[in-house]
């Protein structure tokens, strides 16, 4: 989610359904899945083809995997048998006992206790509810009966492990939420207990009640519902809540005007749901309570106790780039970024106070950023400072003949920001023309949007020579192979080393072209000039997914799409010159950067490159050059059996004598 961008898609048969949750073995970091509740699927992230990966047809149907650290993947059964993941890959078709009789598993859970899973889930039957707990590496069973609540009934479970037995928490209907301790030892004899429930939490705060329908954890005095707020005389509305079970208070809340699908997730102190058609991810923490704090009443911030603040408006304005639609790639994207702090320092005051300086000059505010970088970074800088940059780019917008490029430029080479930090900068930078300032932004940020890169692409493509010999740029990734002074001259140059040479190749295309007509080949200069060049690296550098970027690609005027090709055949023919296959310089694209981005074009325009005349010398160029390349390859895999024969015969030499040796390889 931080990068903005789908690292693996997969997908399975139409017809097939995913039945429960995919999980990842921590273990081995691999995938398992179960599709159409008995196929288990298990895969890596290297693997492509879902439908090629390794199955297994299990004998009963599977209810829900967990993945626990240290323990790998366990496998509960709608019978209610629990199996880990290793032993069932032994025998696919072992037997499943049924453990629970004409009931339903509601919810569950997986936890570790003295190095041992232990798999907890509930259960309903007629209206009442049960709890069981097992202990699969101990084959043990253990099965409660929850204490029945008056006009009440469970929506939703949570749980925690504390002190050798599980803390059970119900949401239930009547918008209370109570728990039960459930121990974790018992005497297989003992007949079937009832667990009773006390009222943690009462879901209503001045006439307003909570509707909820899911909750987590987030420490022993905190936990997050999500449901509709109702008040008399009002529309309910969607929102998230914090509230302190120790004080029985209402912390903080936010509202959700589009909507949530009623589940709620939480990691590593993030909270995820589905806001609308987007993913939204909201970081929070928890500090120690106190009375004081819980009411509010907190007057000093060094108060050694001090409760959990959300800042739920850092951000607010940003809009949400990508939804989340019925397709089989689907990006995801954080809607905002909402980080949590207790009480602002001073260098993040001032910042906050230079994104209202509206009137501020230039250079007052050049100094003043220079003076506030230099201090200590604290924990929301990084989010305070895409805040700064976005209130710059608002000003320019808003006056055409301000822009600070220095500041903004000072801003993003200096701080790790992305594009989701501060969305208006690049298209600011593309209005302004400013391709010193596009280039930086597609070498540091990790999350720019395809339609982005695309703008920015089409913008180096199109601009004018003239205007580019005028626009300072960083050279860094072309000055070690692109000569700036001798550029224009005729240098001729023969590639052989990487078996390419005109002559041996001249019968492995049927295009024949006339030396004589013909200018100069794309491989022996650079078709573009070094600031072209250099602008062309950074977008070939820009992570990107290939079905969102595509549809952008296809767009691309036809003489631009001719000149990128032959640029990209001029760097892949430099790569092929070395052993290697790497460009000399820093932030040279990679031989795997190049073919890419060629393979992409060619995806995007194949049909108007074959027809357009101009194209057939780069196409036929390209196709020869491959050809030679594969046909070397390929001889070199002929003589990879000799080679490592000779390599073994060097290790077993004498390294002290001296010999000369004729070795005939047939």
């Amino acid at each position: 989610i931080s990068d903005q961008k789908p690292l693996g898609c997969w997908s399975v048969k139409h017809g097939q359904v995913l039945t429960c949750p995919v999980v990842c073995n921590v273990e081995t970091h691999e995938y398992v899945a179960v599709h159409d509740d008995r196929v288990l699927r298990i895969w890596k992230n290297e693997d492509i083809n879902l439908d090629k990966a390794f199955k297994a047809t299990l004998s009963a149907d599977v209810c829900r995997l967990h993945s626990l650290p240290h323990a790998g993947p366990l496998v509960l059964f709608r019978a209610g048998a629990v199996r880990t993941l290793d032993v069932l890959l032994a025998a696919p078709q072992q037997d499943i006992e049924n453990v629970i009789s004409e009931e339903a598993i509601r919810w569950s859970g997986a936890f570790m206790e003295s190095q041992q899973p232990v798999v907890v889930f509930t259960t309903e039957k007629d209206g009442d509810f049960f709890v069981y707990v097992q202990k699969p590496k101990q084959e043990s069973v253990h099965k409660y009966r929850l204490e029945p609540q008056e006009l009440s009934q469970p929506l939703s479970f949570t749980a925690y492990l504390k002190d050798q037995s599980v803390t059970l928490l119900c949401l239930c209907s009547n918008d209370c939420v109570y728990k039960v301790l459930i121990p974790l030892q018992q005497d297989p004899e003992e007949e079937e207990q009832t667990l009773p429930k006390s009222l943690l939490l009462n879901l209503s705060v001045s006439g307003s009640v909570l509707k909820g329908t899911s909750l987590v954890v987030l420490d022993k005095d905190h936990v997050a519902v999500l449901g509709s707020l109702t008040a008399p005389d009002k529309e309910p509305k969607e929102c998230l809540t914090i509230w302190n079970t120790k004080f029985q208070t209402l912390q903080t809340s936010k509202a959700l005007p589009l909507g949530t699908s009623g589940q709620l997730w939480c990691y590593e102190e993030k909270f995820f749901l589905t806001h609308g058609k987007v993913l939204t991810v909201i970081m929070y923490k928890c500090e120690t309570s106190s009375l004081a704090a819980a009411v509010g009443k907190l007057k000093d911030s060094q108060t050694p106790g001090v409760t959990s603040c959300v800042n739920w408006n850092t951000l607010e304005d940003e809009e949400p780039v990508v939804s989340l639609q019925s397709q089989e790639s689907v990006d995801l994207k954080a809607e905002s970024r909402m980080n949590v702090i207790l009480k602002p320092g001073p260098c993040i005051s001032e910042l906050h106070s230079i994104s209202l300086f509206q009137d501020t000059p230039t250079n007052v505010l050049e100094n003043k950023l220079r003076h506030l970088m230099s201090k200590t970074q604290t924990p929301d800088l990084q989010a305070t400072i895409g805040s700064v940059v976005t209130a710059l780019a608002n000003r320019s917008k808003a006056n055409p003949k301000y822009y600070p490029q220095n500041c903004l430029l000072q801003l993003v080479e200096t701080r790790d920001l992305s594009y989701s930090l501060c969305p208006d900068l690049m298209a600011l930078a593309l209005e302004r023309k400013d391709m010193y300032l596009l280039q930086i932004c597609l070498q540091r940020f990790p999350d720019i949007p395809e339609e982005i890169t695309y703008a920015c692409l089409e913008t180096f493509l199109s601009i004018s020579e003239a205007h580019l010999q005028k626009t300072e740029v960083d050279l860094d990734s072309v000055i070690c192979y692109i000569d700036v002074e001798l550029r224009n001259k005729e240098v001729k140059t023969e590639i052989v080393e990487n078996g390419f040479s005109e002559e041996l190749d001249q019968d492995m295309c049927d295009t024949n072209i006339p030396k004589e007509t013909r200018a100069k080949s794309d491989a022996e200069s650079c078709p573009v000039g070094p600031q072209r060049a250099a602008l062309l690296n950074a977008v070939l550098h820009s992570a990107y997914s290939e079905t969102f970027l595509l549809p952008h690609l296809k767009n691309l005027p036809a003489q631009q799409v001719i000149l990128f090709l032959r640029y990209l055949y001029y760097l892949y023919v430099k790569c092929s010159e070395k052993v290697n296959t790497t460009l000399p310089g820093v932030r040279s694209p990679t031989i795997n950067q190049i073919m890419d981005w060629m393979c992409l074009l060619l995806d995007a325009h194949f049909t108007v490159m074959v027809i357009l005349p101009e194209a057939k010398e780069l196409l036929s160029n390209l196709h020869k050059f491959v050809r030679a390349q594969v046909r070397f390859y390929s001889e070199l895999n002929k003589i990879e059996g000799s080679l490592r024969e000779l390599q073994r015969l060097n290790h077993l030499r004498d390294s002290q004598s001296y010999s000369i040796e004729v070795l005939e390889i047939i």
